[in-house]
């Protein structure tokens, strides 16, 4: 899940707890070229105020004006955009379509409860399986083994894996850092810096991102890492730098990557061996040097290697498909 779905639901509850009734929307079925994947979600109020995105902006306007015209006021509706079945009042400048699921959810215990265990999930470790009724008689949630796909229908449901929102842990401040931070919070991660040092978090200062004024590898053993997150080390300091990946092998993140030269990055995985106790299957984890080989220079280019590298295993896509 991408941190904007957190926001959403964050997002839904805080107007839910103020009494509005609230529209989920969540992205079904998406055929051909689609901006948003199955699973992304919106939010809206009678007001007109949203927060989320279902495509590249066409069908959030649809859906807003039609709301306020009085539609979707049954508690489920499945709407169609693009396409032969779509909307008549919307055709997809990408040519593609897609399938939107709108649940009307009024301020009651029942659906707060609901978004609580949503906003909890996103938040946590261990994914749900949102199962919600087609004929819009109730829901539920159930255990995900995280292998399921993310939108899958049965004869009278549809089954939506929920689970941590995507994150990126960056160990230590440089020139890398912000640009860094910069790409990963248009990719949908949620971002937080970690570094002690009071003159690096003095000329660090982007938007959004949550900056912890302690040793990374502090904040990975406290456990700041699970399945959706990225931990990458940038500072070229083996006393930040090494810590962070010691630590950072012992948790569940599905990337895990340190800045360095090749020559820098044998000594490293020597000294990791020998003083830093890992094995050679924790080594192997580790990506070093650190994102894909563009040929980077500046420290643009060298954060966009790192975060395009990020997203090519996130895809599950090996270096050798590209």
């Amino acid at each position: 899940m991408h941190h904007l779905d957190l926001q959403v639901i964050e997002r839904a509850l805080k107007w839910a707890n103020q009494g509005l009734t609230v529209w989920l929307c969540t992205v079904l079925k998406t055929f051909g070229s689609a901006p948003r994947e199955p699973g992304a979600m919106l939010v809206a109020c009678s007001t007109g105020d949203y927060l989320g995105s279902l495509s590249g902006g066409c069908v959030e306007e649809d859906f807003i004006a039609r709301l306020q015209n009085g539609e979707f006021n049954e508690s489920l509706q499945r709407v169609h955009y693009g396409g032969e079945t779509g909307s008549a009042n919307i055709r997809l400048p990408c040519g593609g379509s897609l399938e939107v699921l709108v649940e009307r959810l009024a301020p009651n215990t029942e659906n707060l409860t609901h978004l609580e265990v949503m906003h909890a999930t996103l938040l946590g470790r261990q994914p749900l399986i949102r199962c919600v009724k087609l004929d819009g008689s109730g829901k539920r949630f159930n255990l995900s083994n995280n292998t399921e796909p993310t939108v899958a229908f049965d004869t009278a449901s549809v089954n939506i894996r929920i689970g941590p929102a995507l994150r990126l842990i960056i160990a230590g401040i440089s020139a890398i850092s912000t640009p860094c931070a910069l790409f990963a919070q248009t990719l949908g991660f949620e971002v937080i810096v970690c570094d002690p040092r009071d003159e690096a978090r003095k000329n660090f200062a982007v938007a959004g991102v949550e900056v912890q004024a302690v040793l990374p590898s502090v904040f990975i053993a406290s456990g700041g890492c699970h399945a959706n997150t990225a931990v990458v080390a940038l500072t070229h300091d083996p006393r930040i730098d090494d810590l962070a990946m010691m630590e950072a092998v012992r948790t569940d993140a599905f990337y895990i990557g340190v800045m360095g030269s090749l020559q820098t990055s044998q000594q490293r995985a020597e000294r990791l061996l020998r003083s830093g106790g890992l094995t050679e299957t924790q080594l192997a984890r580790i990506v070093m040097p650190i994102g894909l080989n563009l040929g980077s220079k500046t420290p643009a280019e060298i954060a966009l290697a790192v975060m395009a590298d990020i997203v090519r295993l996130y895809r599950g896509k090996e270096r050798h498909a590209l």
